[in-house]
């Protein structure tokens, strides 16, 4: 369980989040929705403990996540491209992830095959840098890599950004299959209403950094977010 307890951050004079209490139970797929400079990366940024609380304290499965580093060895994460190593290519990338989970290069070669459908040939016998990639492949090299060794929690920031159609949808189903097959706890946030809406079994609208509604989908729960969002 993530538990967000009384956590405030602010900038200078400016509070840019501000929750009193959150609760993600293992096994959901946890979609977080606003907009721009609503609070969302920030959110995922001090679950991370990339930035630092002004105020509460954050923990994954009892442990403050400012206190211990012991929640990393079953989380993981992609907010953005800062998590690649451009250096590298995306099978050394991959490789690289195995070794500290302790998981073999044949391993690793098997998962990449899995998702040979999802990156459409583009890493097939290629040696290019990961900075030499589109944003959009980049992206799918991102958040495949946080699939690797099963963590029990999963963090993603804007999945479905520079993807096209396609791509998408292949990673919605991804991300679904994936937390049904290892009960793992899936935090998404995302502009794209549609694929939260289909993806997500909790959605939280966050703005201005307080939550302003809690909710289980259900086949309402597109035209909620529609109608919140056209106001």
């Amino acid at each position: 369980m993530i538990t967000l307890n009384n956590i405030v951050k602010k900038y200078g004079g400016t509070t840019v989040l501000n929750v009193e209490e959150l609760q993600i139970n293992n096994g959901e797929i946890f979609g977080l929705v606003g907009n721009n400079g609503a609070g969302k990366t920030t959110m995922f940024s001090a679950l991370l403990d990339l930035v630092r609380l002004s105020e509460g304290t954050i923990e994954i499965d009892q442990i403050p996540v400012h206190q211990s580093e012991d929640w990393k060895a079953f989380t993981s994460a992609y907010l953005d491209e800062k998590f690649l190593i451009s250096y590298l290519t995306p099978k050394e990338y991959f490789e690289m992830i195995g070794q500290l989970k302790n998981i073999s290069k044949e391993e690793i070669q098997e998962f990449i095959t899995k998702y040979a459908e999802f990156f459409n040939g583009e890493l097939d016998g290629k040696q290019k840098y990961i900075r030499s990639y589109s944003k959009g492949n980049q992206q799918k090299i991102g958040v495949i890599g946080t699939l690797i060794g099963n963590p029990q929690t999963v963090v993603l920031d804007e999945p479905f950004s520079n993807l096209d159609p396609t791509s998408q949808y292949r990673l919605r189903d991804i991300l679904k299959e994936f937390a049904a097959q290892n009960n793992s706890t899936v935090l998404i946030s995302s502009h794209d209403l549609n694929h939260v809406a289909e993806l997500c079994t909790r959605i939280v609208i966050l703005e201005k950094g307080q939550i302003v509604d809690d909710v289980k989908t259900s086949s309402e729960t597109m035209a909620k977010l529609e109608n919140y969002f056209s106001v």
